[in-house]
């Protein structure tokens, strides 16, 4: 079977082989932090050419079945599923970042302009919600503040899945939506901004340090959504990572030690990022500093009026379709992204 794209089986086995005899050496952990990404790289390559197995020897079998009976209904679905299968396994190779098989934290919040940019910011919540089932990744909310009217001031939600933080990454930013404003009755024409952010869901693998004595938390009655339970009780936890000024919540979970092991979650994450920034920085290499979240600063535009149509800035990738992209049909957007490297 013949992927394409991407991928390359030989030259992948021989990064294998190269970082198993790296692994293997008497002074690997001399440096643990360089052990420990010989150890990462070589487990997400071995993970890679695991998959691309496994849809080898499926496409053997289906190949089997279909010679036997052609006109097998679940034959024929089984071989579809296979398809789009191998499709996206043709860019596997582009998730290069060492945190990019991680689950993903994200964070959207609404710009100025009241109900308009609250009403996108809920948009965005729902296309990034959506985008997320079709690839059967889970979604849980951490905290959500509701607006004052309709929408949301801001929420944060974390993905579960296969390479989610690899395929969020580049979604950082400011979105610009252009409509007819339902909110307004002489229909005007209305833009509104909104902003992404993401995180990886650190895990074991990541070596992040945190001190206790760093942090400062405090625990305060839930103010959203919940039930009887989350709202009468000081369930709700606020950390503050005393050094950097991080701070991060979480009051959607059932019990106070639930949520604060959730926050722990997402302070690690951002640690690791702002790690990932540092590093970057240093090796003159860093992401552009998100801007404001106003006109001239976005990353994609959503134009549903005069016109259908999303375009990010950034690569020129486009969609005519504005309602599919609202629905989540975002993956040539984040692959031409994850392409340019």
């Amino acid at each position: 079977m013949q992927f394409g794209g991407f991928f390359d089986p030989a030259r992948l086995q021989e990064q294998i082989a190269d970082l198993a005899q790296q692994s293997a050496a008497p002074d690997l952990w001399n440096n643990p932090e360089d052990a420990r990404a010989i150890l990462r790289r070589k487990a997400a390559l071995e993970r890679e050419l695991n998959e691309f197995n496994s849809i080898e020897q499926e496409y053997n079998n289906l190949n089997d079945l279909y010679t036997i009976a052609p006109d097998d209904t679940d034959v024929l679905n089984a071989i579809e599923k296979l398809a789009q299968k191998s499709e996206a396994a043709k860019y596997i190779t582009l998730f290069n970042n060492p945190a990019d098989n991680n689950n993903a934290f994200i964070f959207i919040q609404a710009g100025a302009g009241g109900t308009e940019a609250q009403d996108w910011a809920q948009m965005l919540t729902r296309m990034y919600s959506r985008w997320a089932e079709r690839h059967d990744f889970a979604v849980e909310v951490v905290e959500e503040h509701a607006g004052d009217t309709a929408g949301i001031k801001s929420i944060t939600m974390r993905i579960v899945g296969e390479r989610a933080y690899g395929w969020l990454r580049n979604e950082i930013g400011v979105h610009r939506l252009v409509r007819i404003s339902p909110f307004n009755a002489n229909g005007k024409r209305q833009t509104s901004f909104a902003s992404v952010d993401v995180w990886p869901d650190v895990d074991d693998s990541i070596q992040i340090d945190i001190n206790e004595k760093d942090l400062r938390i405090d625990t305060y009655r839930s103010s959203g959504a919940g039930g009887q339970h989350v709202n009468k009780t000081d369930s709700a936890v606020r950390i503050t990572h005393i050094p950097t000024g991080i701070v991060v919540t979480c009051q959607n979970e059932r019990s106070q030690f639930q949520n604060k092991d959730m926050a722990m979650k997402i302070l690690r994450s951002r640690l690791y990022e702002l790690e990932m920034e540092k590093r970057a920085a240093e090796e003159d290499a860093a992401k552009a500093a998100q801007k404001k979240i106003e006109w001239g600063s976005q990353i994609r535009n959503y134009v549903l009026y005069p016109y259908q149509l999303v375009k990010d800035v950034r690569t020129g990738t486009e969609n005519t379709d504005s309602d599919a992209v609202l629905d989540g049909d975002l993956d040539n957007f984040m692959l031409d992204l994850l392409k340019r490297g």
